[in-house]
């Protein structure tokens, strides 16, 4: 007696890595602009769709992947333009005027605004009349936005409500910058 046995073989599952893979080729199509938002959903529909490598790599075939010289160019030029970001924002920052802190002893806080009441007046169109206030706390320094019009800033970041200074930091009041100093 013979028995014949018939193996059907189904190619293998592709693995999450493959798609991941070639999901990451697709986004990268998409960032350096070869690809639009309509055909990267269509082409991410079809790679979580596929069933075998072939249908993975005909997806990507036309967003070729740079060799190591290209991103080695690309990466040094990333960094030299950074590098004169850096060195303009550098210059920028060590030309900005000096803000002196008050004396440590001082028992009220500087009111900083248009206002000519305040303990610093700043005639700038972007500075509120009462603007903020810098006070020593707790042994800190510690500056207040007042509910300006344009906003208080340390070191880049708005303040919202109060922030914690030290010597170096740099403040805006509206588009007025400086650069805080004790001495």
């Amino acid at each position: 007696m013979t028995s014949s046995f018939e193996h059907h073989t189904h190619p293998a599952r592709l693995s999450d890595a493959e798609r991941d893979r070639a999901l990451k080729v697709l986004r990268d199509g998409v960032a350096l602009g070869r690809l639009s938002h309509d055909t990267f959903v269509r082409r991410m529909e079809l790679v979580f769709a596929a069933r075998r490598t072939e249908d993975l790599d005909r997806l990507t075939a036309d967003l070729h992947q740079e060799s190591r010289w290209s991103r080695a160019l690309f990466g040094t030029v990333g960094a030299v333009s950074g590098f004169t970001v850096r060195l303009r924002r550098a210059w920028t920052v060590e030309r900005l005027p000096k803000l002196l802190l008050p004396p440590a002893a001082s028992p009220y806080p500087l009111r900083i605004g248009r206002d000519p009441a305040n303990g610093l007046r700043l005639s700038h169109d972007t500075v509120s009349r009462v603007h903020a206030e810098l006070s020593r706390q707790a042994g800190v320094w510690v500056l207040r936005d007042l509910g300006s019009t344009n906003g208080t800033s340390v070191n880049g970041r708005r303040v919202i409500g109060a922030a914690v200074v030290r010597d170096g930091d740099h403040v805006a009041f509206g588009r007025m910058a400086f650069r805080l100093s004790v001495d």
